[in-house]
């Protein structure tokens, strides 16, 4: 089935809430990152201009600069409408009100389209669709990210999910996976099946988060590979 654009809410998110988020150390951020859904986030951006390496793979990367831009701008307006509508179901935390969560996102986005030329020729931002393989070798990145993609997305089914994540295991010494709610914000109906596949082969464990938007959202799904001795 064709990715078509006009399916896609963008909604970027910036590298501030992914040190949140993933609880980043200047080690993890000094590592070889590759970070999949990431969407308009504005993460890879503000990593390269800290001279930190970050590959982003989205389906919407197939897409310009100027329907990416669009898009945004038909989409925005609903989505904060929305979010006013339904104020009790976040957490103003790490975010306090709407207006800063609009003010965030749409810095985050425009962030993400100045930079978005340039990171597709240096090959930042790469078209990809999960679960297909990527084109990346065994283990060439230390770590994979997943921000509201995997996990939230339930309804893409639990073989997506295993052989997205059996992918992002094949090219990453550790993934990390976030939120572990679903689009209804209750425990993902497919997060512990997801765990009990993995536990026997990998180091599976659920670990607090620093960041809490969705109620109750704030556990990220980690998987590490077992040391060979």
């Amino acid at each position: 089935m064709a990715f078509e654009l006009k399916s896609v809410v963008p909604w970027g998110r910036s590298l501030e809430e992914y040190i949140k988020i993933f609880k980043l150390t200047d080690s993890d951020l000094n590592s070889s990152i590759i970070s999949f859904g990431d969407g308009p986030a504005s993460f890879n951006s503000e990593m390269t201009k800290l001279d930190k390496k970050v590959v982003s793979l989205d389906p919407i990367y197939q897409f310009t600069k100027a329907q990416l831009e669009q898009r945004i701008d038909e989409t925005k307006e609903t989505v904060i409408k929305q979010t006013r509508a339904n104020q009790d179901n976040f957490v103003w935390k790490n975010i306090k009100n709407v207006d800063e969560l609009e003010q965030i996102r749409m810095s985050a986005m425009a962030n993400f389209i100045v930079d978005f030329e340039i990171g597709k020729e240096q090959q930042r931002y790469i078209y990809h669709q999960l679960p297909t393989p990527t084109k990346y070798e065994a283990l060439e990145f230390d770590l994979g990210l997943s921000s509201h993609f995997l996990i939230l997305y339930s309804q893409l089914g639990l073989d997506f999910h295993i052989q997205s994540i059996s992918e992002m295991l094949r090219i990453c010494k550790e993934i990390r996976i976030f939120p572990l709610l679903n689009l209804n914000a209750v425990k993902s109906e497919i997060l512990e099946d997801i765990i009990n596949h993995f536990n026997s082969d990998f180091i599976v464990t659920i670990e607090s988060s620093d960041y809490e938007f969705q109620k109750n959202g704030n556990e990220t799904l980690v998987i590490k590979r077992k040391k060979i001795n």
